[in-house]
C-alpha cells in the first residue's frame, strides 16, 4: 500500500503561508541568521524540503540532492569506495554507472567485479567479499528484476553495504531500503519528476552514511538547484497517480505486443515467461511503466521504425507523461563494446519502451503501424 498523505501533509509551506513551497533562488545567505543556510551549494530550504520528502517516500533517515541522477552514483560510489576497495556491480545496469566502475573507479584503484544479468549470478560473486554491491531495482535496459531482500541479507553478513538505483521502479512500486538496502539512489529527471522538464537526483538511507555522501556532495560540487528541485518535488506530488496509471498501462501493453508479427519477444516483469516475475510479483506494487521487445530480423534499421511513429517519439530517455521508444544499441548503451552488449542481451533489434500517460491503445496502434510500415517498404 503506497499512502502519499504523510508526503502530503509533512506542510513547512504553512512557515511561509504558502500552499506550494518557495523557490529560494539566492547564492547564499545572510550571517548569523544563515546558521543553517549559508551557501546554496551546500544546502538550500528549497532543495532541504525535497530531500525531507523523498525520505518520506522511501522510508529513509535522511536524503540528499544531486544535479542529476549520475552525480548521485559517483558521488556515492566516491564515498564509499576507497583504493584498495571491492566493488560488485551488475553489467546490466545504466551504462554510464557501468562505465564510471570500469573506465575511472578501476584506475583509481578499486577492485571492480562485473556479475552477469540475475540475482543469483550477483550472489555468486560474493564470496570475493566486496565493500560494495552495486545493482538496480530494475536493471537498464533488459529489465531483470532484483531480489534486494536476498542480496541484503548476503551482502550484510558480510559487512558489505547495498547501493540500489531504484529510478525504474520508484518508491511507488518498491522501497529497496525496507527489503534491506542501505542506499537508495533516483534519477529524478525520470519517473519521479516525470514531466522531462529537469535534470536531478537523489541519494537516501540512513543517516551515518548519507551524511559522509553528502559532505562528498558538497565538495564536488554536483548540487541540486533550488529550481530543479522545485520542479521535482511538483512532480513527485502525483507520482501515485501517474505510477498507478503507468503501471497498468504498461501491463496491457506489454500482453498486446506479444501479439504483433513483426516483435519476436516482449521483456516486462509483469509477463509470467519474464526470468524474475516471481520476484517481481512478490515485492513489488505493479510492475512499472519500462518495457523492452526485440522485433523479429526483417526489422534491421531501427531509424525506419522511429520514423513512421506519429504518437510514440525517440529520445534517449524516460519515465515522462509521454510514451518514448529508444534503441540501446545506439543510444543509452552506446559506449559499451560488442561484448558487453552481448553479456547483457542486448542487440540491434532490442528497443526499450517508456509508457506515458496516453491512452494505451493509442500507444499500441502507433507501435503497430510503424512496425508493419517498416516491413511492407
Amino acid at each position: 500500500m503506497n499512502d502519499y498523505s504523510d508526503y502530503l501533509s509533512e506542510d513547512e509551506e504553512s512557515e511561509f503561508g504558502s500552499l506550494t513551497y518557495p523557490i529560494f533562488q539566492t547564492s547564499a545567505f545572510i550571517m548569523p541568521k544563515g546558521l543553517k543556510f549559508r551557501y546554496t551549494r551546500e544546502n538550500n530550504p528549497t532543495v532541504a524540503n525535497l530531500a525531507r520528502k523523498v525520505s518520506l517516500l522511501e522510508h529513509a533517515e535522511s536524503t540528499t540532492c544531486f544535479a542529476s541522477g549520475m552525480g548521485a552514483v559517483t558521488t556515492t560510489l566516491l564515498t564509499l569506495l576507497k583504493p584498495g576497495s571491492k566493488l560488485l556491480i551488475q553489467r546490466d545496469v545504466f551504462s554510464r554507472s557501468y562505465t564510471f566502475s570500469r573506465d575511472f573507479l578501476t584506475k583509481w584503484g578499486v577492485s571492480t567485479s562485473f556479475a552477469l544479468p540475475g540475482t543469483k549470478n550477483t550472489i555468486s560473486l560474493l564470496k570475493d567479499k566486496p565493500d560494495v554491491i552495486f545493482v538496480e531495482s530494475i536493471t537498464n535496459p533488459i529489465l531483470r528484476v532484483n531480489d534486494i531482500k536476498l542480496m541484503g541479507e548476503e551482502i550484510h553478513n558480510i559487512g558489505g553495504i547495498l547501493v540500489v538505483d531504484s529510478t525504474l521502479s520508484t518508491p511507488h512500486n518498491i522501497k529497496p531500503i525496507d527489503l534491506g538496502a542501505d542506499i537508495v539512489i533516483h534519477s529524478a529527471s525520470k519517473f519521479m519528476s516525470g514531466h522531462n522538464n529537469v535534470i536531478a537526483g537523489t541519494c537516501s538511507g540512513k543517516n551515518e552514511l548519507v551524511e559522509k555522501i553528502d559532505l562528498m556532495r558538497r565538495t564536488l560540487g554536483p548540487s541540486l538547484d533550488p529550481f530543479s528541485a522545485f520542479l521535482v518535488d511538483n512532480g513527485i506530488k502525483t507520482l501515485g497517480i501517474r505510477m498507478e496509471r503507468i503501471n497498468n498501462s504498461a501491463m496491457h501493453i506489454a500482453t498486446e505486443l506479444n501479439k504483433i508479427k513483426q516483435i519476436d519477444s516482449v521483456i516486462y516483469p509483469g509477463l509470467n515467461d519474464h526470468p524474475d516475475h516471481s520476484i517481481a510479483s512478490k515485492f513489488m506494487h505493479g510492475y512499472s511503466g519500462v518495457i523492452a521487445f526485440r522485433v523479429n530480423k526483417s526489422i534491421s534499421d531501427p531509424e525506419k521504425v522511429f520514423r513512421y511513429m506519429k504518437l510514440v517519439k525517440p529520445a534517449n530517455t524516460l519515465g515522462g507523461p509521454n510514451t518514448v521508444i529508444s534503441h540501446p544499441v545506439t543510444m543509452s548503451h552506446r559506449s559499451l563494446n560488442d561484448d558487453e552488449k552481448r553479456l547483457i542481451g542486448i542487440d540491434t533489434h532490442i528497443f526499450r519502451l517508456s509508457i506515458g500517460l496516453e491512452n494505451p491503445d493509442d500507444i499500441l496502434n502507433d507501435i503497430k503501424n510503424s512496425l508493419s510500415k517498416v516491413t511492407s517498404v
